[in-house]
């Protein structure tokens, strides 16, 4: 059996799983992505599908479909999928399952041993529940870890924290859960002190808010009500979700759902609706207050203030909504810490408390960010009297490089045909104190408003090479112009924060154990699984594409152990050809 350990969150909406690979956590791709949907289904000739096929199919068939089990986890409910019944940990282990079955095709050896993520409010059946689900997946459950410890790992507190104790709260929103936890650690002591939060708030709700409102706008225009039509509904619903996730970097987002029903004549029906990110976190900013709430409950359970705090960590998909860094803020009077990516920071703690139980060698981990706020000059008009040289940052420092932000901003005054883009980097409010990156000039402006201002969308996109490209587009989409510019950027040491990329790297079986025959590969072939690894690496990657390298690669591994060398040719050539295509 290997030595290996995984580290699993086991999520609500998504899981990841992770291990150590050359003293650094890494995740491990499942068919080629990140995030495996927590979902599972049969499909129709009553084949298991676990991910994202299950996720496609709940639209369709939620008979034979089963998400968000994790909120059943310890509950002695059941879970009906196409007309068994079926316990939480038994859904739970068909994840687990895919997740193990995902890791021995990555790493060329099957894994038994593993450390599985809870909240910190899950109670003992529901931490017990989880044990057994990983039983009956076939693993080895070394540890159950709560998810803000592992948080904290991720960033490399626990670790080397010097003398005095650290105090770090930790803001986890996910998918389905919410909570806020304040752990204290003292060397390799990890505490959590206090705990509070909402195990039924989250991004699934923050979806179904915005779904209500355009099936309750869609009743009153048509008197029909698409919640009375699964199929229907669950098309709004995934179309609210995904305006969601574009308006975490976007100012507004566009639904587009066409013949979504029939009207009583039989004619199709569609939905096409702009959601600007304003109105969807009014929207929601009652759900988003009442996470302050809990943010004082620990406090004050913890008997803490605010300035009691050493750090305050960013966990969950849903901490990306911009309004959720700003309420934190303010209400904290310190910037929060979210350079690792939310999704994976669960997993990434969990690979080094699995390291630590394999006894690994676990190193620092560093991250490239951009040490300075980046953003625009702008003007507003009081009191007749007109207001520049305030500044406004459109990506915040410490932000993990790559990354892409946009806000939309508006002229002045009514007929103004041209803007001054003016991009700044610093912390200073006032635009002129900090660093002036370049300008130049947006002209031709047309109004595009009633009230005769004309909105445009700044881009920012910042490369891993501190190159920002500035691209500002009139709000119609008549006219658009894109400037570069260098900002400067750091890697932040360990003490800072600790962050892993999730890059993908390739291993091959039986590369550590020296008692048994070394595969040779031949240096050809090897030079061509770095080229896909590094591919797979890659952000932006397309997921239907990164699975087929996968999938081939995992032939190529095979083919090269069982000495078959015209597969290996074959699989080879058919590996360069979706290397130029992921290339192009």
């Amino acid at each position: 059996m290997s030595t290996k350990v995984l580290g699993i969150d086991l999520g609500t909406t998504n899981s990841v799983v992770a291990i150590i690979e050359d003293g650094q956590p890494r995740i491990i791709p499942v068919g080629g992505e990140r995030l495996l949907p927590s979902v599972v289904g049969l499909d129709s000739n009553g084949s298991l599908l676990v991910g994202r096929h299950a996720y496609n199919q709940w639209g369709i068939a939620p008979e034979r479909t089963v998400r968000s089990i994790k909120r059943l986890m310890g509950s002695g409910k059941r879970a009906e999928m196409a007309g068994t019944s079926y316990t939480p940990q038994e859904i739970s282990a068909f994840i687990l399952r895919r997740i193990r079955e995902a890791a021995a095709a990555y790493l060329g050896e099957d894994v038994q041993r593993a450390v599985i993520t809870v909240p910190a409010y899950f109670n003992e059946p529901q931490r017990q529940a989880t044990i057994e689900a990983g039983e009956i997946a076939g693993l080895q459950v070394e540890r159950i870890l709560n998810e803000p410890t592992a948080a904290a790992l991720a960033y490399g507190y626990g670790r080397d924290n010097g003398s005095e104790p650290l105090r770090v709260l930790v803001y986890d929103l996910g998918g389905g859960t919410f909570d806020v936890s304040i752990i204290e650690l003292d060397g390799e002591i990890v505490d959590v002190i206090a705990t509070a939060g909402n195990n039924h708030l989250g991004g699934d709700d923050f979806d179904q808010r915005l779904a209500d409102l355009l099936a309750d706008e869609f009743e009153r225009d048509h008197k029909i009500d698409l919640r009375q039509n699964h199929q229907a509904w669950a098309r709004l619903w995934r179309a609210a979700e995904e305006a969601k996730i574009e308006l975490s970097s976007l100012p507004y987002a566009t639904i587009n759902l066409e013949y979504i029903v029939a009207d009583k004549k039989g004619r199709p029906l569609h939905i096409q609706r702009e959601i600007e990110r304003q109105e969807f976190e009014g929207l929601i900013s009652d759900l988003l207050d009442g996470t302050l709430d809990a943010i004082d409950q620990a406090l004050t359970d913890a008997k803490l203030g605010a300035d009691d705090l050493d750090r305050v960590l960013l966990v969950g998909g849903s901490t990306r909504i911009p309004a959720v860094w700003s309420l934190v803020t303010e209400h904290l009077d310190q910037e929060p810490h979210a350079e690792i990516d939310p999704d994976a920071a669960v997993a990434l703690g969990a690979a080094v408390q699995a390291g630590i139980v394999a006894g690994e060698k676990i190193d620092a981990i560093l991250v490239d960010v951009t040490p300075f706020s980046l953003g625009l000059e702008t003007a507003t008009i009081s009191r007749g009297r007109l207001k520049d040289d305030h500044f406004v940052p459109l990506i915040r420092r410490n932000s993990a490089v790559p990354v892409q932000k946009s806000e939309m901003f508006n002229t002045i005054f009514p007929g103004q045909h041209a803007i001054h883009v003016k991009v700044y980097q610093g912390e200073n409010s006032i635009a002129s104190e900090n660093v002036l990156l370049g300008d130049f000039m947006f002209d031709e402006l047309k109004p595009n408003r009633g009230d005769g201002l004309t909105e445009v969308t700044v881009n920012f996109q910042l490369d891993i090479n501190g190159i920002l490209n500035v691209t500002v587009i009139d709000r119609a989409g008549r006219k658009q112009i894109s400037e570069q510019m260098k900002a400067s950027r750091q890697r932040l040491s360990p003490e800072d924060i600790a962050q892993s990329q999730a890059k993908l790297a390739l291993t091959y079986a039986g590369a550590e154990d020296e008692d048994e025959d070394e595969v040779v590969v031949d240096p050809g072939v090897h030079a061509l699984l770095e080229r896909a690894a590094k591919i797979l690496a890659a952000p932006g990657v397309d997921a239907e594409l990164a699975a087929d390298i996968s999938e081939v690669v995992i032939a190529i591994r095979e083919a090269v152990q069982d000495g078959d060398d015209e597969a290996v040719e074959e699989r080879c050539d058919e590996l360069i050809d979706l290397l130029f295509e992921a290339e192009e």
